[in-house]
């Protein structure tokens, strides 16, 4: 595992949240455990806890690789590539 982070530079935008919960779940009318926000684009999706994992299906779908908690009251980032929380 690493210890540093290369990906933030490039890939950490200034983005919004797209919806109040997971994207695909809510299509799916499914349920999600947490939720989790990319900071490239603003996807959200359900974590690795939850049965679809939808946030890490976006990182193997669209390269981005820097997630954040969208849970309230957690303040943490996590970098899929080098697997590290920034």
């Amino acid at each position: 595992m690493s210890s540093e982070c290369s990906h933030v530079k490039d890939h950490v935008k200034p983005v919004h949240p797209h919806s109040r919960g997971c994207e695909e779940c809510l299509k799916l009318g499914d349920t999600w455990v947490h939720l989790r926000m990319c900071l490239e684009c603003g996807h959200v999706g359900c974590c690795d806890s939850s049965k679809n994992t939808h946030a890490r299906k976006h990182f193997h779908s669209s390269h981005h690789p820097i997630i954040q908690s969208a849970e309230r009251g957690e303040d943490w980032r996590w970098c899929y590539v080098d697997e590290v929380y920034l």
